[in-house]
């Protein structure tokens, strides 16, 4: 390419939305020596920073330690007796915007120190290699790019007959301030959204409905890992949690009033009155306002179609200059997911060839304990072993069985491997224990490699610490080996 046609664009690349998705690929550029542009309308960080994982784990550290401390029973077993624990929610509310506000500023002087410029306002396409900016002021500029890559993210999913005033019914963007402590709160879903935010409420002193309209509770999770993990995270728990049923309707008031009717029927369970309901029904992108069609784009229910390379696709052809990456092209929907296909859009752009892939993408659930998985579901996997014609291998190894979890007096967990019996290969992992979204890590790294667990149980793990549990099951699996 020659330096005059590099020339004739504003930028060799824009960015729209400066999320955790296009925060790494604008850097990733800006690094890489193009000219690179970013566009955000709302805070720096997107969803991540501002309203997602970030403030939400520094409530839930800050929850864990209440519970910690609250927990006499655990506590008499180390001969630890501690004094009724006091807390004050303003500051663990203040803790979570503090972190926010700090990473928010390293996120956007990160940015200008790799030598992105940063675009205040709206995003949108206007027809191939050109990006409209509409600023807070209402002043439209437009710029040419080379390249563009849409990162616009997702909103929270509000389901219809659900009226939200965000205060006495709200979705996860309100929950991470914090505001008040309902005495009852409902949460509409038993993702991990609604787990967690089960996790912080309980801790702090606040009665659980948990309201799920598919059949099982936790219907995301491995069955197995759902099912041991429910024991403590629920019904250990102030938590009523029902499955099967659907809030119809919800409305906001002093109480909010939610009618219940089965999933399967449609017929009235009852009509329940709480103080406040979270609604933790999953997320939608955000593409609407994006002049798709300049580019002749067809979103998939407001998803942008993309390849492995996170080239845009119109007909399962790629549109040329133009990428997508993050929530808003619904593969799976989290931060480090978003930050990779960032980095793969911007490799492909510079010229180096690189696929995704999501099998070894690892996600976490941070109740205590955790819920960790990476690779295949059980289900997707046995798929696979039928199409290829393999025996699948399934172990399960257990933190009751770990001298560490045993030390911390928190040996609730386990670990369930999915590999293939001929050839070794890791397929995938869930795990549900103490620090089990560090573990997971491991696994992920072998799922990338495509490694069998025939060099996998000959690895030395530390002794004692929790990672002896992967270590067990790798041997377990070696030994399944036909």
């Amino acid at each position: 390419m020659s330096d005059a046609s590099a020339a004739s664009f504003d930028f060799d690349l824009i960015v729209i939305g400066a999320g955790y998705g296009g925060f790494d690929a604008a850097k990733h550029a800006a690094d890489h020596g193009l000219r690179t542009a970013i566009v955000e309308s709302r805070d720096m960080g997107g969803t991540c920073v501002n309203r997602g994982c970030v403030p939400s784990k520094a409530l839930l550290a800050a929850s864990g330690r209440v519970r910690e401390l609250a927990d006499a029973e655990h506590l008499r077993g180390f001969g630890i007796h501690a004094a009724p624990v006091r807390f004050e929610r303003q500051k663990i509310a203040d803790h979570a915007n503090q972190l926010v506000a700090t990473i928010r500023t390293n996120l956007t002087k990160t940015l200008e120190r790799a030598g992105a410029t940063i675009l205040r306002g709206k995003g949108r396409l206007e027809g191939p290699q050109r990006v409209a900016v509409r600023e807070a002021s209402g002043i439209e500029r437009v710029y040419s790019a080379r390249d563009v890559i849409i990162a616009t993210g997702s909103d929270p999913f509000v389901p219809p007959g659900i009226e939200t005033d965000g205060r006495t019914v709200f979705t996860s963007d309100e929950a991470i301030s914090l505001e008040w402590l309902p005495r009852w709160i409902a949460i509409i879903g038993s993702g991990y959204i609604g787990l967690e935010f089960a996790d912080v409420y309980t801790a702090l002193g606040c009665e659980v409905t948990m309201i799920e309209a598919l059949d099982r509770v936790m219907p995301t999770f491995d069955p197995d890992i759902a099912k041991i993990a429910a024991r403590k995270l629920i019904d250990g728990r102030d938590i009523d949690a029902r499955s099967g049923v659907l809030a119809k309707t919800v409305t906001p008031g002093s109480p909010v009033r939610i009618e219940l009717v089965e999933m399967a029927s449609r017929e009235p369970v009852e009509t329940l009155e709480v103080d406040a309901v979270l609604v933790a029904t999953g997320r939608v992108p955000v593409s609407k306002y994006l002049n798709l069609e300049s580019v002749g784009v067809t979103t998939n229910r407001g998803f942008i179609p993309v390849d492995e390379a996170m080239r845009v696709l119109v007909d399962g052809n790629p549109v040329p200059h133009l990428w997508a990456v993050g929530d808003v092209t619904g593969k799976m929907m989290l931060a480090h997911t978003a930050a990779a296909q960032g980095s793969v859009a911007v490799d492909n752009i510079l010229g180096h060839q690189r696929l995704i892939d999501y099998r070894s993408i690892p996600a976490a659930t941070f109740t205590h304990p955790e819920i960790s998985s990476v690779g295949l579901s059980e289900a997707d996997a046995k798929e696979l072993a039928a199409a290829d014609g393999f025996e699948l291998g399934l172990v399960r190894s257990y933190f009751k069985a770990n001298s560490k979890a045993l030390a911390e007096l928190e040996s609730d967990g386990l670990m369930k491997l999915l590999f293939n019996r001929s050839s070794g290969e890791v397929l995938g992992a869930h795990i549900y224990g103490l620090h089990a979204a560090d573990l997971i890590q491991e696994i992920a790294n072998a799922v990338a490699r495509r490694q069998s667990v025939r060099e996998l149980a000959n690895e030395v793990h530390t002794h004692p610490t929790l990672s002896e549990v992967v270590e067990v099951a790798y041997k377990q699996a070696a030994a399944a080996l036909v």
